[in-house]
């Protein structure tokens, strides 16, 4: 098999995560059960996926000159990512987030403040380009600018480079952006927010799938949480259940987990549905742990799941 190379372009968010019984009102302090910090950003945790599964990763991004910046340079090394386009900020800060997790049911609410990632340019994404010349797959997400977006699809579609859209967080999509993505994937919230209509369950899947790939975009997956995933392309349509890897211990980065196991499955040429059941595998190990990109999962440990 030739090698895998998975490249993510998006943000690297520091995240400071609180386990609570509950949410605090506006002008109330409660004492909560726990609290992490360590490397998030969607983009980031993508690339910590994918390096965990076998890929040749790299990422493409923008980090500030700070404790935080550090961090996630740590992490890529630990990682065996390639940073040589994690570009410098030298007036803006390191993203963050405020991650608050339900210390029974694993649930999240998330404030999340960009920082320098969303100063990531055009410019620097054209300088990425041999990296993106050389992938066998190109992820990104609206963690940064869509002119940005916008450049770093074009740029793989130019080399023949296959590419995902994981549109999230949850923005409105330019037009001419959907026929640049092989694969779109939303989670039912971001799917709702690109056709401007409620989307819940197999069925609102199956419903919003068609919508966009009306679009333009080649391959819809939606992601369902608990109930896995909906695939519909122009000769699939099909539900692919979640996996069950234990009692659920926080939901955070579980999209993320998933878009790097679909990446790095459709890198090896895995066909669709394959790919899909290997992105809920990752994602279901990655929630049964706290943490966003500590909680990725080896791919031992995911092949040994796909076999139960």
């Amino acid at each position: 098999m030739a090698e895998t190379r998975v490249t993510v372009m998006g943000s690297f968010i520091a995240d400071l995560a609180f386990r609570t019984p509950e949410l605090p009102a506006w002008g109330q302090t409660i004492m909560g059960s726990g609290f992490l910090l360590g490397p998030g950003g969607k983009g980031s945790n993508q690339a910590v996926a994918a390096a965990r599964l076998g890929a040749r990763a790299a990422f493409i991004c923008k980090l500030g000159r700070d404790a935080f910046g550090e961090l996630a340079r740590r992490t890529y090394r630990d990682e065996g990512i390639d940073a040589q386009c994690c570009f410098e900020s030298p007036d803006r800060g390191t993203g963050a987030a405020s991650i608050v997790v339900h210390e029974d049911k694993g649930e999240n609410a998330i404030v999340v403040v960009p920082g320098s990632g969303f100063q990531l340019t055009v410019e620097e994404v054209d300088r990425a380009a041999p990296l993106i010349q050389r992938s066998s797959i190109f992820v990104t997400q609206l963690e940064v600018p869509i002119p940005a977006v916008q450049r770093g699809l074009e740029l793989a579609r130019r080399f023949g480079v296959p590419t995902i859209l994981n549109p999230a967080p949850a923005r409105v999509l330019p037009d001419h952006v959907y026929p640049l993505c092989d694969y779109l994937t939303p989670n039912e919230s971001e799917a709702a927010t690109l056709i401007g209509s409620p989307v819940a369950g197999v069925a609102g899947a199956e419903r919003a799938a068609a919508a966009l790939l009306a679009r333009g975009a080649r391959n819809v997956v939606i992601t369902l949480g608990a109930e896995g995933a909906f695939v519909k392309n122009a000769r699939v349509a099909a539900h692919v259940p979640a996996l069950d890897a234990g009692p659920a211990v926080d939901t955070t980065g579980a999209g993320d987990a998933f878009n790097g196991g679909l990446a790095v499955g459709l890198a090896e040429g895995l066909d669709l549905l394959a790919a899909t059941r290997l992105g809920c595998a990752t994602a279901a190990i990655s929630v049964t742990r706290p943490g966003t990109a500590p909680a990725m999962p080896t791919r031992a440990q995911v092949d040994a799941l796909l076999r139960k």
